[in-house]
């Protein structure tokens, strides 16, 4: 059986997240309007639904039926 190969990742999933959305916008505004700039923003919209998601999943409220 193979070994999984662990990643020790610096920042948060969030925090992943936040700066994958970012480059996603940053490059989508350097395009101009048409398919591929739509492709970037759709994809920049996704990992913020991602990020807050996550933290809806993570909120100490939501705790697991005793």
């Amino acid at each position: 059986m193979q070994k999984r190969h662990r990643i020790r990742h610096d920042q948060s999933f969030e925090e992943r997240l936040a700066e994958e959305a970012r480059r996603f916008r940053e490059a989508a505004d350097a395009l101009p309007p048409g398919m591929a700039r739509e492709l970037l923003l759709r994809r920049a919209r996704l990992a913020e639904r991602a990020a807050l998601f996550y933290d809806c999943l993570k909120a100490p409220d939501l705790q697991p039926p005793k």
